[in-house]
Order: structure tokens, then sequence, then C-alpha cells
């Protein structure tokens, strides 16, 4: 039975027992004389939960209430009304019945408060957790797709997080002409890196705009090489709908496009259309039906003169710039140099106004010696270099990119971003493997997590972290994540497209339907250099490959879009690659072919794919002995490595580490991957459905992380855990189901740090052998756990306990 069938069914059964036990009580309480004061404080108890028990009816599609987890109190209530029955027939004077019944009695009151007060809180706030997790799911989809975005609060698009400047009046203009009746359809326009997304995030988070169109602000990313039936597609995803019919072509998502918006009124409507470049301009036009109260806003580098009401955003004025400058460059009292005021304002003027590069710019020479200041102002002869088309803005900003010969690797790093498709988030430890390999930084991604930082201080790209606790600091970077400004995409790529093809370390390839480069399909036997080749492909790539030597290929980034991906046949001579990363950015799990290539790559280290089906590459296991990385984020894992001739851990020989994120199908860890003795952490996370861990996970005795962090249907640990005993970290937060530690969790004699805060059903005392876990240094949990440690810590002198604070930062959650 579908899981909302079966929730429904059982919200209405939970509430059918409800019903009849409490009306029983009410008829017998006046009359049944002997039992009195019991059914009083029972009736007392039933009164009071009729709200909530009425609400778990409403709402038990969305609660999803687990039977054996309700079960139990649906027989109690039925007995409990046969129990009442009967106690109408006893005489008042029956005290032998009075003693066999009464206990009866009170235990039902107490099971019933329980129940509510303690069991179905716990429920909850894990199903609270589950919807928090599937609204992150899908606006994962959405951040993939250049999806839909919805103002912070209400969905998603939040406001600008560094300072912003001049834009009140701008604000309240652009508003003002939104607003106006005639006005349908807006164009914001103004060149590349004026500020026009900031202006129009705050436009979404201003008061009146949102109390006009409420939840019905819909923000698009667009960008270069718009994907209509994907935007469609999102836009249903974010109202929870599906279109009539599958959407197979970009006239099928136009022609329903309809039934969504009318589905939302009566409340107005806003469309936004963010960074539709030169030679889309009929797209927004496509968006536009009679609707009443339904807007689009648009913005645009290009003044698409067809757009009969437009609004031109101007670059900053002189006193402005220099605010915002001043800002970027730290330019306050304390800094260790700050330059003349005229040689500040020789600079300001050459960034002409543009927000993007005074931040850049200015982000380039904060806390820099006299010396670096007084060498860009000579490399700038008298700062008049005012620019008007992308390519001088370009040219511009590579003064921002003058790096010392010690820290040559941030600017490769900073080119290495390019890789990746525009407007979408880069995930930190991608980057982390990456750079592992390209430049020996060290595998736990320290090194690499000070790069971005560095970066984003010189706002040449945006890291942003997630929620850390004290353990994670250092070790756990899953939740973290990149963006870039398209300008900034664009600086990395033309920075890295400055050799000729066959001679660039960095080969940057985007292809748009077949039709791949003329210097690809010249030559039959391409050869080239690079050391990190990316290819994108859109949706309307067939898989159609030209052949390609790479044999100094180190890592390779394929990006793509459809629901069936064939890896290149050149992949097989790529002997010297060490890094794969297969992500699909389509609607769909993609089937992915010819994965045996693999099998001849005799360096390949580490795999990183996301959203696809993993049973459509496994059906025969591919022998990938050098791999020691497996990273699996949003796929479909299906029957992966089950019925094999040939054992995982034979396939997988020296792999060390496991990483699986959000893959909501997974329900059980395959036990074969308990046979591949070298591995050291294995990271389950974010799967919801996971029940159950396989008591063999006992022989990974060289396991030194285990994260199982929000998998909310896990019930228990098993007790063979006792026998890891070089693991050092054990996550288990946010485990809404985990009631118990395991028996002999105190022979795990090497645990040093332990994450259980969120564990909300894990009440009660910890067993006697938790005094044994002598190496024991850290432990995060919140307050109510706290306490369960309280007696602990007298016999663990060195054992500090972290109650983890509630955390309203909203940036780990996906747009």
């Amino acid at each position: 039975m579908p899981l909302d069938v079966a929730g429904a069914a059982l919200g209405a059964a939970f509430g059918e027992g409800f019903a009849v036990l409490h009306d029983t009580v009410k008829d017998v309480v006046s009359e049944a004389r002997m039992f009195k004061p019991i059914l009083k404080r029972l009736a007392s108890t039933l009164d009071r939960l009729v709200p909530t028990v009425n609400e778990i009816k409403r709402l038990s599609e969305q609660l999803e209430l687990p039977e054996r987890e309700t079960k139990r109190l649906m027989e109690q209530m039925e007995e409990g009304a046969k129990l009442v029955s009967k106690c109408l027939k006893i005489r008042w004077w029956n005290y032998v019945f009075k003693v066999k019944y009464s206990p009866k009695l009170e235990e039902l009151d107490k099971e019933i408060f329980r129940f509510c007060q303690l069991d179905l809180q716990a429920l909850c706030t894990r199903n609270g957790l589950r919807t928090l997790e599937t609204v992150n799911s899908i606006n994962k989809k959405m951040d993939s797709f250049r999806g839909v975005e919805t103002p912070r609060g209400l969905g998603g698009v939040s406001g600008p997080q560094d300072l912003t400047v001049a834009l009140d009046m701008p604000i309240k203009e652009l508003k003002t002409l939104l607003l106006k009746e005639e006005v349908k359809l807006l164009l914001l326009t103004a060149p590349g890196g004026c500020g026009k997304t900031t202006l129009v995030k705050m436009l979404c988070q201003d008061i009146e705009i949102k109390g006009i169109f409420e939840d019905n602000i819909l923000f698009v990313n667009v960008s270069k090489t718009p994907n209509v039936k994907v935007i469609v597609q999102n836009l249903f995803n974010y109202k929870d709908m599906q279109p009539i019919f599958q959407i197979q072509s970009d006239e099928d998502a136009i022609d329903q496009l309809p039934q969504l918006l009318n589905h939302i009124r009566p409340n107005p409507i806003l469309l936004i259309l963010d960074d539709v470049w030169h030679g889309s301009e009929s797209l927004p036009e496509k968006f536009k039906f009679d609707i009443p109260n339904y807007k689009i806003l648009v913005t645009s580098r290009t003044a698409f003169p067809r757009f009969e009401f437009t609004y031109h955003l101007e670059p900053l004025n002189d006193e402005d710039a220099m605010t915002l400058f001043r800002h970027s460059a730290s330019l306050k009292e304390g800094s260790s140099y700050i330059p003349p005021e005229e040689d500040i304002k020789k600079i300001v003027r050459g960034c002409a106004g543009f927000p993007l590069v005074l931040k850049v710019i200015g982000g380039s020479l904060c806390r820099q010696k006299a010396e670096v200041w007084h060498s860009r102002l000579m490399n700038w002869s008298d700062g008049q270099f005012f620019f008007n088309s992308d390519t001088e803005l370009l040219d511009n900003l590579q003064k921002s990119l003058e790096f010392p010969d010690h820290k040559v690797n941030i600017k490769n790093c900073f080119m290495d971003l390019g890789s990746f498709p525009e407007d979408q988030r880069i995930p930190a430890t991608t980057l982390i493997d990456m750079w592992a390999e390209l430049y020996e930084l060290d595998e736990d991604g320290i090194h690499a997590i000070a790069i971005l930082e560095e970066l984003t201080n010189r706002n040449l790209a945006s890291l942003v972290m997630a929620r850390k606790d004290a353990s994670e600091v250092k070790s756990y970077y899953n939740e973290d994540f990149v963006t870039q400004h398209d300008i900034l995409r664009e600086l990395a790529m033309h920075q890295s497209s400055q050799e000729s093809i066959g001679q660039r370390p960095r080969l940057i390839i985007n292809i748009s339907g077949n039709n791949l480069p003329k210097w690809w399909t010249e030559q039959k036997q391409q050869l080239i250099n690079a050391r990190l080749l990316s290819i994108s492909t859109d949706e309307l790539f067939s898989s159609s490959w030209c052949n390609i030597q790479g044999p100094k290929v180190e890592v390779l980034v394929l990006n793509f879009h459809t629901k069936n991906y064939t890896l290149p046949e050149f992949v097989e001579k790529m002997y010297n690659l060490k890094v794969l990363i297969v992500s699909n950015f389509g609607v769909f799990h993609s089937k992915i072919s010819n994965f045996q290539l693999l099998e001849s790559l005799p360096n390949l280290k580490r795999i990183r794919l996301e959203k696809v089906l993993i049973s459509s590459f496994c059906k025969t296991l591919v022998l990938l002995k050098s791999l020691k990385k497996i990273s699996l984020f949003m796929c479909h894992t299906g029957k992966a490595f089950e019925n094999y001739t040939i054992q995982v851990s034979d396939a997988l020989p020296n792999l060390m580490e496991i990483n699986i994120d959000y893959c909501n199908d997974l329900e059980e860890l395959h036990v074969g991957l308990c046979d591949i003795v070298h591995l050291k952490k294995l990271s389950i996370t974010n799967c919801h459905k996971l029940f159950a861990l396989p008591k063999e996970i006992g022989k990974l005795v060289n396991l030194e992380v285990l994260r199982l962090r929000s998998c909310t249907d896990l019930s228990e640990l098993p007790d063979s855990i006792r026998t890891l005993h070089k693991l050092s970290i054990l996550d288990i937060s946010d485990c809404l189901s985990i009631m118990k530690l395991p028996k002999h969790i105190g022979e795990m004699c090497n645990l040093k740090e332990l994450n259980m805060k969120g564990c909300l059903r894990l009440r009660t005392q910890f067993p006697e052998s938790i005094m044994d876990l002598k190496q024991l240094k850290l432990v995060i949990c919140d307050e109510e756990r706290a306490k369960l440690w309280d007696p602990i810590k007298e016999f663990l002198s060195n054992l500090e306990v972290l109650v983890s604070e509630k955390d309203i930062n909203l940036n780990w959650l996906p747009k």
C-alpha cells in the first residue's frame, strides 16, 4: 500500500478507535459510581486530546504514523472501550472486580497520556524533519536544474548577505513601476556586475511585495542555455503539483503552465526570470498569459527593445562606490596600510561604479602592503579604464587575480570553478577530491576550505558553510558548497582559455545539442595535455562523441541533463585518471552506460555520482582495484550490489571511504559492503528510509568514522558494533528512532567523539559499559540527553559534554 494511502487509513483507524473509547467513557462515567474518579480522570485526558486526534486524522498523510508505533495504542483503546462497558455492569459493592479493573483503567489512562505527550511529540518532530528533508530534496533538485526559488521564509531566495549600497531608491522605483496595473512584463537591465540579481532579491524581501504576492513569488535562474521543460517542471514541483501529461517538449511545458497558474490563484503571481541572455529575448513572452494579477519581471544584461516597460539600473555614483570599495578593502582605522585618498579615488574611478568590480578589486587589495597598492596603480595607468562590454569587464577583473608565487594554487583553484555549470552550487567535497589529487592537498579538506575562504574574502567566490558542531569544524564538509557570480565564472573560463586547445592545463568544453566544437570534429585523434577536463552537455545531447586523447587527464568532470548518458569511449585510455565526477542536472535520475570502461583505469581513486540509477551500471560488477573513495548523492540505489558472482570486496578491494547522501530509496545497507576490510570512513546521511544496519558491520574492523546523521527510520545500532575497536567518531545526530545505545558500546575502546544531538527517543539510562569509553573526549547532544551524561562524567574525567544550541542559520538549506 502506498505510504500516503497507508497513512490515511491508519490515521482514520486511530481516530475511530479514539472516538469509540471517548464516547463510551462519556456515556459510562456518570453511572459507574465505583470507578467514577478514574473514569473522570480518563474522560478529562480524552477531552484534552480531542483536538490533537482530530489533527492526526486531518493530517495523517503528512504525519505518516507508522503502524508499529500506533498499533499497540489502538489495541489498548479497543480493549479499553470494552473494559469501560464492563465497568457499568459491576455492582458498587463488588470490590473484587474493582481491584481487578481499576489498575487496568489507570494503565490505559497513563498509556494514552504517555503516547500523546512523548511518542507523538517525537513522531511529530521526526515527521517535521522528514518534511524539511523532502523540501530540501526538492529544492536541491530545483537548484540543480536552474530551479525555482521563493523568498527566504517562503522557500528559498535569501536576501543579500554582504553590504549593499544605494539600492533603496532603485527598489522604490522598480516596485512602483512593477505594481502599475498596465505593467504585465517588466525588464530590469544593466551591464553584468551591476547588481541586478541583488536588487531583485531585495525586492523579494520588501514587505509590501511579500504582502501582495505572498507565497506566489517564483524565482527562476534562466542563464545562457534556458531549458523551458525544466523551468516549468520545477514550477509544478515547487507547488507540489504534477502536470496533466508528462512534459515531452517546450511546447508541452508552455501548454500546461496555465494549469499551475490558475491553481495558485486568486493571489497575485510574480514570476521572476533572472539572467535572460541575448538571443533568448523571446523566452519571457512564452510565459505571458492573460491571467489577472500575473506579472513577469525579467533581468538581463541586454536592453531588449521589444519590451514596452524597462527599468535601467545605473552604476554607483562616486560617493557610493567609495563606500563599497572601502568596505571590501577593509579600509578602516587599525588597518595595516591605508593608501592616500587620491590613490583610492583613482582606483574607484577605474571601477566605473560596478559593484562586482569594486568588491573584487577591493577584496584583492584587502590587508595588502603599500608595495602591492603601488604596483597595482602603476599597472592601471591613470585609472581611466571605463568599460562598456563584458570583454572589457573581464579584462579588468583579471587584475584581481594577482597572487604571489607561494599562492599560485589559489589562482588555479579559482579557475577550476569554471568546470561546473552556470548557476549551480558546487559541493565543497567535490573540490576537496579534485584538489587532493591535482595539487596534493590534504584529503580531509582543511587546506581546500582555507583556499575557498580566501577566494571568498577576495569576493571571487562565496563559500556557504553549513551548521557546524565543535567536532565537525575540521572534518565534515558534506553540506558545504560554493556559489559564484556568472561574471566570475566567465572570468575563470576566460583565464583557462589563454593557451591553445592542446596546451591548456584545464580544458572546459560546453556543448549545446550535438554541436561539438569545430576543433574537436576536425581531428580524429585530438591530443590534449590537460590535467583537468570538463565536458558539459544539455538535454538534447545524444552521447555522440568524437575521440580525444587525454593521457595526462587526472580529473574528469561530466555534467549532463539527459535520462540516458553514455560515458565517452575515450575515457578507457585515460590511464592517468584519478578523479571522476558524474553529475546529472536533469529532472529525472539517469541511466549510465559504458561504466565498464573504468575497469581499464589503473589510477582511478575517487568517483562521485550525482542523481544516477546505480543499478543501471551495476548489473555486472566492475573491478576498480585502485578506487579509494566513492560518493553517491541523490542516487537511486535500487538492488545495487546484489546477486553477483563476484564479491563486492573483490571488486573494490582498496576502498577506504563510502559517502551516501540523500539516497531516498536506501532501506538497508548491502551486507557485501561489510567485507571491505580496508574501509575507514562510512557516511550514510539524510537517507530517511534506512531502517537497519547489517549485523555484519562489525567486520569493518578498520573503520574509524561512522556517520549516520538524519537517518530518521534507523531504530538501533547492531550489537556487533562493539568490535569496531578503531572507531574514533560516531555520529547518530537526528536519528529520531534510536531508543537505546548498544549494550556493549563500551568495547569501542578508541571512541573519542560521539554526536547524538536530536536523538529525541533516546531517553533511557545508558548501558553500564559506557563507563569503559576511557578515550571519549567529546559528546554533542541536546539538553535533555546531556542530563543523562551527568553521572557518567564523574567516571570519565576528560569528557566534555557540549550542548548543541538551536541553530537558526538556514544557509545549509538548498535554495
